[in-house]
């Protein structure tokens, strides 16, 4: 089939990618002429594992291509994905829909007769109607355009393979619109084939879904942390608590990992516009807003735990951050943990040296202040202290026994909760962790 995909960050870029992967003929829609052409050259304007090598083979082949013209778009085909994003608001936490409406606007008076859009981007209850309505104001006289929402689920660093190989797929359809599931299960045919799930429900069911996820998927992260509080209370030690949790098949594993708590530019963004639509609605929201509350705390005490190590304060000690990136293998640092530790101990008089495999130009743009390395030994020298705030491999496996030559004092925090401490106190290190004793 031929597709577009309207918005080409994150979400749009993977989505055009990969549906080119699945053998459709796809034209990527975005205003930035700069990202445009990046995507153009085959190359991702941000690391996503596996994005390169799709956007490389099939812009080579002509299946994929890139454009900043909405009149472009709308003549190439009759099925749009949106993957406009939706950024927070950061007065109250809600959803900036500016840009997703912008979009819809503008591709409205250019599209046939028959089109159907896909809503790809994350939004809040009630928004796919305020967009029918843009559609019925601005589409030509007489044209009929279906409007659909299938909600993303993909993990920053997974999100090629969550596209590929979704755990389900969620398709949201007008009342009596049988012809817009048809046409979604083609474009989902090797997919379903594979024996993914598609579950189809009403919009407003559709719109629900991601909030609701995201939201429980929060609520796992921080339930962990509050344990892990109390196991550090008591001495007990919150990995073989959380691994005992995980065995019991109505808790799982998945999302049981206490550490330093979420970030990015997806979970705290969803869980408080989920939280604000809901309040808006006159839901109680009280657990959510304590979820939100736990996983700030987790930075607070990192740093409570980090001038502990350093005997009480910050103020003139050199420490060393491993990890800049929210999570590993991307170098997204929106509300990045790593980072927010960091800033504070250098607010607290610290000396604070970053080292990040990936999100180190990114991390120097936004927080200017603080010192970086393009090497994890080398960012050591003379440290008073060493931080692992992002569980990236490479700080896992490294010899703790030849890092300990770099330092001034040999002290470790471990909030990611990924180092092995006998290792490292057998190398001669002071280990500390989040939630272990």
């Amino acid at each position: 089939m031929k597709l577009t995909v309207i918005g080409c960050g994150y979400l749009g870029a993977t989505h055009a990618a990969a549906m080119a992967e699945l053998g459709h003929q796809v034209l990527g829609m975005d205003t930035d002429a700069d990202k445009v052409g990046t995507l153009n050259k085959g190359q991702a304007p941000f690391v996503e594992r596996g994005l390169d090598d799709l956007l490389a083979r099939h812009t080579a082949t002509g299946r994929l291509g890139f454009t900043t013209s909405y009149a472009e778009a709308a003549a190439f085909a009759d099925v749009h994905f949106l993957g406009v994003g939706t950024p927070q608001q950061d007065a109250d936490g809600a959803y900036d829909l500016t840009h997703l409406h912008t979009a819809v606007r503008r591709l409205a008076p250019r599209l046939r007769d028959g089109a159907l859009i896909i809503g790809k981007s994350t939004v809040p209850a009630g928004t796919v109607a305020r967009l029918r309505q843009t559609l019925d104001e601005h589409t030509p006289a007489g044209a009929r355009v279906r409007l659909a929402w299938s909600p993303e689920f993909l993990r920053e660093s997974f999100a090629v393979q969550d596209t590929l190989e979704p755990d389900r797929i969620v398709l949201g359809v007008e009342d009596g619109d049988t012809h817009s599931e048809a046409v979604f299960r083609t474009v989902y045919a090797d997919v379903l084939a594979t024996g993914s799930p598609l579950i189809v429900t009403d919009i407003a069911t559709a719109e629900l879904i991601k909030g609701a996820a995201n939201a429980f998927l929060a609520t796992k992260i921080s339930f962990i942390n509050v344990i892990a509080e109390l196991c550090e209370l008591t001495g007990a030690d919150v990995r073989q608590v959380a691994l005992a949790l995980g065995h019991d098949h109505r808790i799982g594993a998945q999302g049981m990992r206490p550490g330093l708590g979420f970030g990015g530019g997806c979970l705290p963004k969803d869980l408080a516009g989920f939280t604000h639509r809901a309040e808006q609605l006159g839901a109680d929201t009280g657990l959510l807003r304590q979820v939100a509350a736990v996983n700030l705390r987790r930075r607070e005490r990192t740093v409570e735990l980090a001038r502990e190590a350093l005997g009480g304060a910050a103020t003139g000690k050199r420490i060393t951050v491993w990890g800049a990136a929210f999570k590993p293998h991307t170098d997204d640092i929106r509300d990045s943990p790593a980072l927010a530790v960091a800033d504070a101990l250098h607010r607290d008089g610290a000396d604070v040296t970053v080292h990040d495999p990936a999100a180190l130009d990114n991390a120097r743009r936004t927080h200017p202040r603080l010192g970086y390395s393009d090497d994890p030994a080398r960012a050591l020298t003379g440290a008073d202290l060493l931080l692992h705030l992002t569980d990236w491999p490479q700080y896992t496996d490294a010899d703790p026994a030849e890092l300990a030559r770099h330092t001034a004092v040999p002290t470790v925090v471990d909030a990611r909760g990924t180092l092995d401490a006998n290792r490292w106190r057998a190398a001669g290190w002071t280990f500390r962790a989040l939630g272990r004793p």
